[in-house]
Order: C-alpha cells, then structure tokens, then sequence
C-alpha cells in the first residue's frame, strides 16, 4: 500500500460541459494524511464530482469548466492519479476486460507492476471481497451487486495511498454489504491509507471514519467534525434537507382504500438460462403481479432477480414456463398472450420498467424530451406529452436539468429520471428494479409516496431491492430469490 495521500481544496469548484450550474463551486476542506472521511449532502451535490476531481478525472478540455486548486500532497489532483484508486458509483463504468480476473489485473498491467506480483495480488483482491467466481469468469455474466464485488476488487488491487469510495455497498445484499464493509475495516486496519467514502448505509459506514463533512448542494462545507458530534448537533436538519443520518427511518406512505386485488400477470414455472451456456439465471417459478399490490423480489446477489424482473416486464423470452397477460392486463384480443410476444407500443402502454442500468434505456437528447418518448409513443400529442414530464419534473426535483442530457445526470438523478420515464405512460403494471440507488433521504422518500399511492390507485407493482427498509414501508408480499430458486412469503 502505497503512503497515505494529504488533500486540500482552495475554493475548488467544478461545472460540468452544457450546464449552468455548478457542481460544486468555493469549497475549502483539508484532508490530513490517513484520516478516515464520510462525505455527505443531498443528491446531485458534487459528492461523485469531488471523487473523480481528487482521482484526477476531470479535465477542462473536456467541455467543462473548473475554478480554485484541488490538490493530492500538495499537488494538482490531475497530475496525481497513481495515488488513488477510485469505485464508482457505477460499476459497469470501471469493467473493461471480458474475464473477471483480467479486469483486476488490468490496473496492475497499466501501472508496470512486475508480471510475478500481479496474478497472487488478483487472488489476494477477489478473495477480501468474497468474490465467488474463478478468474476466467465472463464479466458479462455478472449481477450487478456481484460487478460491484469485482470492480471494488479492483480497486483495492492497487493498494492506494487515496482511497476513493463513491456508494460500495449500493448494490449489494444485506449480507454482502455487510462483507464489504469488514474487508475495508481490516484495509484500513492495517495500512495507513486516506479514505473519502459516500455511503447512504449511513450506520454501518460510521464505524469506519472518524471523520464527517457535510457539502451543501451548489456550495461548500455546512458540517465537519467527528460523527456523534455532528449526528447530535445537526442530525435533525441534516436529514430535512435529504442527508442520510442514523436513526432517522422513513416514514410509512400514506395507506388509502384500495381495489379488490386483481391479476395482471401470471408466470407459471418460469426458467432462464443464459444464451450459449448451461447455467440456469432462474428456475421453476412461479409468481404473480395483482393490481392494487406491490411485490418486491429479494434476495442475494446473483439469485436471478433483475432476470425475473425482465421476464414479468416482457423484455426477455423464457427458456422454461410462461409468463403470461391475465384478466386485469389484458384485452379481448390477447387475453392469456406471451408478454415477450407483445409489439413494443403495447408493452409500454401496459408494463413500465425501470432497469437495474438506468442508462441502458436513455434514448433523448434532453431530460424533457427523455420523459415525452414514452406518452408520445402511446399516441398522446406533444401537449399532453409534455405536460405529464413537466409534472414528473417537478414531483421527482428534476426540473432544473430538464435541459440537460440524460448522461451527464449524477447516479441518483439517472435513477429518478429512469423512474419517471417508466411512470410517463401511466401503465397498470410498473417493473422497478432498485428503484432507490443513490437516492438522498428526501428523493427516497418521495418515490415511496408516489409508489404508495399508484399501488393504492390500483397499480400492480414489482420491485427488485436491497433496500429492506423501503420494501417494509411498501411491499404487501415477498418473494424470495436464491440460487435462482423462489420461495414466496
């Protein structure tokens, strides 16, 4: 492990290409070789800005514009790069090899380290994450949480002085964040190594620092000091203004009188496998989506639970069982009918889905224009069409980048948008799969509202999630996914 890196801000400030406002802009932070930090603000504050600024990522000649000094050992920040290592907030954005254990090695290749040291290192790194898989492994066939696993493996392989956290745990199992979280206790138990880490498992997180700072979202630091101290003294307003604190859960959604409950889709032994192998993603299921109700799926990590989502979505033709338009869902004319079969305008009329990536289903140039795809494709006109994004805008706190281009949004920005998109169209059955990652305190608790009540409005939702939490305040039953397996309560 390389030194423990000092990092300092005078007055630093980022604003990102084609966008008005800043990022971040005047922030003044020091941070002493070693110390342990929780960054925290509201979403789309400048938290991920901030890691990627210290990684050395940001450049100016990309279209963006920057102000003040960011500095690594005194410094600037871009010229510092082997100091750090960084875990994005999206770990498809780190994967770049096609087999697991060359994607560790590549950062080990990239930085000259001698060819005998790089393969025991790999090993050392995919077993501290609890990596499961050998190393010739298919990156591609990967779950999310277990891409996360891997890419923080990574990332750790490197053994930096600047270590560079941006949400590890987001799309992990209670069980693997819970991993995740020992292996970065004995990394830092036994180097010196300066860590910043954005975490909204807040509780879990607070054993590992000594230290929080708090960004106000535009501005600077509005908090800094040992964990109890600020929990104590600003946990209150800290959570009002969207910050995860401990202690402070969300409040249920409001209960209203709803539908007698109705079939909307029924699967019956549903089987995938994925294509050109002989493993089995998901088997011999069977499960139903009743309007007027919200199932959430569950599980660990590569259980087959965003696979079941996009199977009850329509978007993935079963390799075993059916699953299948009932009564509640389906017209005269196919009553009973594959959803895989269904053309594409009536699947979006009736079936919403959220994707665990939310950029995989971004298509606009803009926001706005991203929310008017769908009503429109339904056969609404312009009017309407943008009168429903305008109100989505506004209920999910969008309306600022209504302008801006679906990729240049934070992870949580993408994620609300990526929900809006689904709820444009208003259809009786919406698929979400972590419809929460990187979602502040108040945006959470917002969507939980507004699910609350489609469901109460008698919507059939599923939602696929690790946040167990917002499941207890939303979901009438569970399913429970392992090995591909179910088993509902």
């Amino acid at each position: 492990m390389s030194r423990a890196a000092r990092i300092e801000a005078r007055g630093w400030g980022w604003r990102h290409a084609g966008r008005r406002a800043w990022a971040l802009k005047g922030l003044d932070l020091r941070i002493d070789a070693g110390e342990r930090v929780l960054l925290l603000a509201p979403s789309g504050a400048g938290k991920s800005t901030l890691l990627a600024g210290l990684a050395g990522l940001l450049d100016p000649q990309g279209g963006g514009e920057a102000a003040g000094d960011l500095l690594v050992d005194g410094t600037p920040a871009e010229r510092m790069r082997d100091r750090s290592g960084i875990l994005f907030q999206d770990p498809d954005s780190q994967l770049v090899m096609g087999r697991c254990g060359d994607d560790v090695a590549f950062g080990l290749e990239n930085r000259c380290v001698p060819t005998p040291e790089i393969w025991p290192r790999v090993e050392e790194a995919l077993g501290s994450v609890g990596f499961s898989y050998p190393i010739g492994h298919p990156t591609h066939a990967l779950s999310g949480g277990e891409k996360q696993r891997l890419a923080l493996a990574g990332t750790l392989v490197l053994r930096p002085g600047l270590l560079l956290l941006d949400e590890p745990t987001a799309n992990l199992d209670p069980g693997g964040a819970v991993l995740i979280g020992r292996v970065l206790a004995e990394v830092l138990a036994r180097t010196d190594a300066t860590m910043l880490l954005v975490e909204h498992r807040v509780a879990e997180a607070v054993g590992l620092v000594d230290r929080v700072v708090v960004l106000e979202a535009g501005g600077g630091v509005v908090a800094d000091g040992p964990p109890d101290r600020i929990f104590a003294a600003h946990g209150e307003r800290l959570a009002d203004a969207g910050v995860w604190v401990p202690d402070r859960p969300l409040p249920s959604p409001v209960r209203r009188p709803r539908p007698a409950p109705t079939d909307m889709i029924r699967a019956e032994r549903l089987g995938f496998r994925y294509p050109g192998t002989d493993r089995w993603a998901l088997r011999d299921t069977d499960v139903s989506l009743r309007g007027g109700e919200a199932l959430a799926i569950v599980g660990p990590n590569g259980s087959g639970k965003s696979t079941l989502a996009l199977l009850l979505a329509g978007l993935l033709r079963p390799a075993a069982g059916t699953a299948r338009a009932a009564a509640g869902l389906a017209s005269s004319t196919d009553d009973g009918a594959d959803l895989w079969r269904w053309p594409a305008r009536d699947l979006v009329a009736r079936a919403g889905t959220v994707f665990q990536d939310p950029e995989h289903q971004f298509l606009a140039r803009s926001v706005e224009e991203e929310l008017m795809l769908g009503p429109i494709r339904i056969g609404l006109d312009r009017g309407e069409a943008r009168r429903r994004a305008r109100e989505l805008l506004e209920r999910l706190h969008l309306a600022p980048l209504a302008k801006a281009n679906p990729f240049t949004l934070s992870g949580g920005e993408k994620r609300r948008l990526s929900v809006a998109t689904a709820l444009a169209t208003a259809p009786p059955v919406l698929v979400l799969d972590e419809p929460t990652f990187g979602q502040d305190r108040r945006t959470a608790g917002e969507l939980l509202e507004l699910l609350g009540s489609l469901r109460d409005a008698g919507h059939a939702l599923c939602v696929v999630s690790h946040d167990l939490p917002f499941v207890d305040r939303l979901a009438d039953r569970r399913l429970v996914l392992r090995a591909g397996m179910p088993e509902e309560r």
